[in-house]
């Protein structure tokens, strides 16, 4: 169930707001901050009376409290500024969005991911804040470009990134030395890395398999095809074709057959991505395919030590990604202000000490400088450590997903499960999804 707080004082709430949107979804949140570096310094709010504003956002307890506390350090500094928060688990999330939007009552600032980001600016939902990003009442000057880029949709920018992550093997280090199996390496191949695996099932006599199937993972097959110079997407259509499917899929394919991964059933837990059901957290596999800004909180579900390596391939395949994006709701009362808090929580260097990585790496690379020292949590750390290493070879971002992303990562992980219990041959499944795909992407 969402969990509702009322505003953290009562300087004055105004819930006299919602006018009706003739759209489905939202999103937003973040405020003030400085130049070159991080600002000790919020903007006074533009408001002449008592503003109160609704922040929705996913995530677990902690990340809730530490939300909360930076919007009350917010309220602090700006005096007039108070905040109604709800927040809940990913599921259901965008349902409740939905429900929100056609009730005509988005909040003013919300916490969204790439699998809406486009339909949310195309539908006209969330603020364009190209112009506050220009005259710089939004201060992106510390953000990495690849990051700022993967918030824009069609030349305008929509959101900005809660924080920074990548797609990254998640492995048990406990369970590895017990086995004396080397850990997964970077730049490992595919081909390098089912054979790894392979080698775990075998020296824990199918006790364990050694890695998650990722057949139906969306961002493994998007890292796969861009290590060979494609695409998830080009433009409003995939960027592959049949016959590349059929390989990724065919590469899985063999990885069963030689037992790196575990049985239908137990690969169809993890499919959701719920992190309590990953199977390196449940000890079912040696490893999991996780974002990299998720490693403290499996840490946080297994007391097996974890580790973490980028997944197989080149890591120029990777780009700067966003974990998630705070935006605005398009009918917000207060633009000037939510903007100020976006503004806020991404440049202002005491904000980013509470927030720590809790959403991954902060946007501006001034914040991660300054709250460095402060973080005390060993997964954060080396989650932070890991995205250090490989910050400087990075790849160019691509576009965010176009609309109908959402249901084409739900078609791949249901052709994959077809495939995987022959309910259809490969090519048969491929070609299915590929027209199915498409007409998703159309429509």
């Amino acid at each position: 169930m969402p969990v509702v707080r009322p505003p953290f004082d009562r300087l004055g709430a105004d819930p006299g707001r919602r006018r009706l949107v003739t759209a489905l979804l939202g999103a937003p949140l973040l405020a003030s901050g400085g130049l070159a570096g991080c600002s000790d310094d919020a903007a006074t709010s533009t408001q002449d009376g008592p503003v109160e504003l609704s922040v929705f956002w996913w995530g677990g307890p902690r990340q809730a409290a530490l939300t909360e506390k930076v919007l009350r350090l917010y309220s602090a500094r700006n005096p007039r500024v108070t905040f109604r928060v709800t927040w809940q688990s990913a599921d259901g999330y965008y349902e409740r969005l939905a429900t929100q939007a056609a009730g005509g009552n988005v909040p003013d600032l919300i916490q969204i991911d790439d699998t809406a980001l486009t339909e949310y600016a195309q539908r006209e939902i969330i603020l364009d804040l190209t112009d506050r990003v220009s005259d710089h009442r939004l201060d992106l000057r510390g953000v990495p470009e690849g990051l700022i880029r993967y918030g824009t949709v069609e030349g305008r920018t929509m959101a900005v990134a809660a924080g920074q992550t990548h797609a990254a093997v998640v492995f048990n280090r406990d369970l590895l030395r017990e086995l004396r199996v080397p850990t997964p390496r970077a730049g490992m191949t595919w081909a390098d890395y089912l054979s790894w695996a392979e080698q775990v099932t075998e020296a824990s006599d199918g006790q364990v398999a050694g890695t998650m199937d990722g057949s139906g993972d969306y961002r493994a097959l998007w890292l796969w095809l861009r290590s060979q110079g494609g695409e998830l997407y080009r433009g409003k259509q995939l960027g592959f074709g049949v016959e590349q499917l059929i390989a990724w899929f065919e590469l899985w394919q063999s990885a069963r057959r030689g037992r790196a991964t575990p049985g239908a059933a137990l690969v169809e837990q993890a499919d959701g991505g719920e992190p309590s059901r990953q199977l390196v957290v449940t000890g079912l596999t040696a490893a999991s395919f996780a974002w990299s800004h998720q490693l403290p909180e499996l840490q946080r579900l297994t007391g097996a030590e974890l580790g973490i390596v980028g997944l197989p391939g080149p890591i120029g395949a990777q780009w700067a990604r966003a974990s998630m994006f705070w935006a605005a709701f398009r009918g917000t009362r207060h633009p000037d202000t939510v903007t100020d808090v976006i503004n806020f929580l991404t440049t202002n260097g005491e904000a980013g000490t509470v927030l720590g990585h809790e959403r991954g790496l902060n946007a501006s690379l001034a914040v991660r400088r300054y709250a460095e020292g402060s973080i005390t949590d060993p997964a954060q750390k080396r989650a932070a450590a890991f995205g250090a290493a490989i910050a400087d070879q990075l790849g160019p971002a691509p576009a965010p997903p176009p609309k109908g992303h959402a249901k084409v990562r739900t078609l791949l992980v249901a052709t994959a499960e077809s495939i995987r219990v022959k309910r259809a041959g490969t090519r048969t499944a491929a070609s299915r999804f590929i027209a199915q795909a498409n007409a998703a992407l159309a429509a």
